[in-house]
């Protein structure tokens, strides 16, 4: 299972600790990588200045996974800002090859002016149904190292670059919740994926983000840490 982790070097910790509960779950062999913007740019892969509209070092790189498997094969691109409550093999499974991408299609939220440490939050259609993303490399032949890097974000994110929409594939809403905005989850029914795009428990002023997930979040830190103690 190759798993590729959007990476900020403001909140490196928080990827870190989502691959944790990765690891920590998955019933299936799984391989891990961190997208770090100065790692793509020294490879040459990576290259577009920074957007003024850009509020994480991977806004952009995340639709690099294609090309860094080679277009071969399937990957699974996530957020850095997210936890892990389930088996990962369980989302795994819903591959589809009639696909190119398949991503949980949220409905229209009001998002505010602002995100995490006061970062610009800009709004515009299928916001966040590119923060999870399952990649059908060998369909998605228009995500060219090149066109990564000159794409405009509108047409990459709201996946302008399919031939059409019947290649956009749907995931179950539990594999992508948004805290804060979606409604909260029963005690009895946690979401299998926790995803804190409005800001989580590691930055000042978000510590109660999402009540008893934001607990959740902090118990897998301590895991994360005990791992090097």
């Amino acid at each position: 299972m190759q798993v590729f982790i959007g990476t900020d070097h403001h909140h490196r910790l928080a990827a870190q600790v989502l691959a944790h509960s990765l690891r920590s779950r998955s019933s299936v062999p799984i391989a891990i990588t961190l997208l770090e913007q100065h790692q793509l740019e020294r490879a040459g892969l990576y290259w577009r200045p920074r957007d003024p509209l850009q509020s994480t070092d991977f806004s952009f790189s995340r639709f690099l996974v294609p090309a860094l498997l080679g277009f071969r094969g399937w990957g699974l691109y996530l957020d850095g800002d997210m936890l892990c409550l389930d088996d990962p093999a369980n989302l795994w499974t819903l591959r589809d090859d009639q696909y190119a991408v398949q991503c949980v299609q949220h409905p229209v939220h009001a998002w505010g002016d602002a995100k995490m440490d006061g970062r610009v939050q800009t709004s515009y259609p299928r916001k966040n149904w590119s923060s999870l993303m399952l990649f059908n490399a060998a369909r998605c032949l228009q995500l060219g190292v090149d066109a990564v890097n000159t794409a405009s974000g509108l047409q990459l994110h709201r996946f302008e670059w399919l031939a059409d929409d019947s290649l956009l594939g749907a995931l179950p809403k539990r594999w992508n919740h948004l805290v804060q905005l979606d409604p909260p989850p029963p005690a009895d029914q946690p979401p299998a994926l926790v995803h804190w795009t409005l800001g989580g428990p590691w930055l000042e002023g978000y510590a109660d983000a999402g009540d008893s997930l934001a607990s959740l979040w902090r118990h897998e830190l301590r895991q994360f840490q005990g791992v090097f103690v």
